[in-house]
């Protein structure tokens, strides 16, 4: 009847191991920086490991020019690669967590880790349309 007790103290200890690894992921996300440019790098986007956005550089003669359908379109385009820069980090540091190997339901999981309120940027399953709220 007691048997299992062992193992679930086991486990337990293996949980925190994890978790503390995984804030510490988080943590060295956070400092990690890549930037995404549009325009000839007229527009640039600084993102972190967490696509949290930190920066953004827009050159002054583009907003002289004042073609605001140009600023919008270089704007969403260096988010976009800065965003997707920044889940290449992510992706980097899920699979040194693991060591390469691939865990379902892993990322999913880190993602909320990451990211516990639900704030922030999500990723569209194939078949689902982006919300405008």
């Amino acid at each position: 009847m007691f048997k299992g007790l062992s193992n679930i103290g086991s486990l337990l200890k293996t949980a925190q191991q994890v978790g503390g690894q995984m804030h510490q992921m988080s943590e060295k996300l956070r400092q990690r920086r890549v930037t995404g440019s549009a325009g000839g790098g007229m527009v640039e986007i600084e993102v972190n490991g967490l696509m949290e956005v930190l920066g953004c550089r827009i050159d002054p003669t583009l907003v002289e020019q004042g073609d605001r359908e140009l600023l919008e379109d270089l704007v969403a385009t260096a988010v976009n690669q800065a965003i997707q820069a920044g889940k290449q980090l992510h992706a980097e540091a899920m699979k040194d967590l693991t060591g390469g190997i691939e865990l379902p339901g892993l990322h999913d999981a880190m993602a909320k880790f990451m990211n516990p309120e639900g704030e922030g940027p999500g990723e569209l399953e194939d078949d689902e349309e982006p919300k405008n709220v």
